[in-house]
């Protein structure tokens, strides 16, 4: 059977997606120029998300998009379904590697955990759902400072103390900035017992269509075992991981 799909709201949806960061302003003739709508039923499309709220006429024929996105973001974020999301990813993960895996979110300056997966040896290292970690000296937390907007980076640096917990915590500014920049360009942090002696990590970032990060995937263990080579096969499980996550964040049209 052929799927129930209502074209107004695939239409409908076709308009806002004509919004982005270098656009965030639409004029009625762009909609209708770039969607193909005649100017009768586009003008009716806007009128109805205006109705609605997801877009707002800030002037005669000129549209932003409604902050009643910004409510249903929070909605999403909020709740426990971004956890129930990822935590196959990380048994899979683990039962792959037998290492501890886990998911994060940024709150309040710090890294806090959403989700885990255990390894069954006896050598292990124990985090918790809402265990709190640092941001500058693990590799969660420099993956989140790597992908947030510039400013709140700025802010961070400039105002979380940075303690030195082991010989390898990066505490000098520059050093840090560099890094995180690595982190950026290569699109995943380590940390090398940067915050406590003998565990090794490393985390990817899951993130957005608009490259917004919305939580971090890592896998980790003692160094003894977490070697090179343990390192390399953690990143090609988390990348695949990530992007699986990424294209489950928008359902059937995401998998397409």
């Amino acid at each position: 059977m052929a799927p129930q799909i209502n074209g107004s709201v695939v239409k409908a949806f076709a308009i806002l997606k004509l919004f982005s960061e270098q656009r965030p302003e639409l004029t009625a003739a762009q909609v209708v120029r770039e969607t193909g709508l005649n100017g009768i039923t586009a003008h009716r499309f806007l009128r109805t998300l205006e109705h609605v709220g997801a877009v707002v006429a800030v002037s005669k024929g000129v549209y932003r998009l409604g902050y009643v996105f910004a409510d249903l973001g929070d909605r999403v974020l909020q709740n426990d379904a971004l956890a129930r999301l990822l935590q196959p990813h990380l048994n899979a993960i683990s039962e792959e590697l037998h290492e501890a895996t886990m998911a994060t979110v940024f709150r309040s300056d710090m890294v806090y955990c959403i989700a885990r997966a255990t390894s069954m040896r006896s050598l292990s290292v124990d985090i918790r759902v809402g265990s709190q970690l640092d941001g500058y000296c693990t590799a969660h937390g420099k993956t989140w400072l790597a992908f947030m907007p510039e400013h709140e980076r700025e802010r961070y640096l400039q105002t979380v103390k940075r303690v030195r917990f082991t010989d390898n915590t990066i505490i000098d500014r520059d050093a840090l900035d560099a890094e995180i920049e690595q982190v950026r360009k290569q699109g995943y942090a380590i940390n090398n017992s940067e915050r406590e002696d003998g565990i090794r990590a490393i985390a990817i970032p899951v993130r957005t269509r608009t490259g917004r990060m919305i939580a971090g995937l890592s896998a980790f263990g003692p160094s003894t075992r977490f070697t090179e080579e343990t390192m390399e096969k953690a990143l090609i499980a988390l990348r695949a991981a990530a992007t699986q996550a990424e294209n489950s964040l928008y359902g059937d049209e995401g998998a397409a």
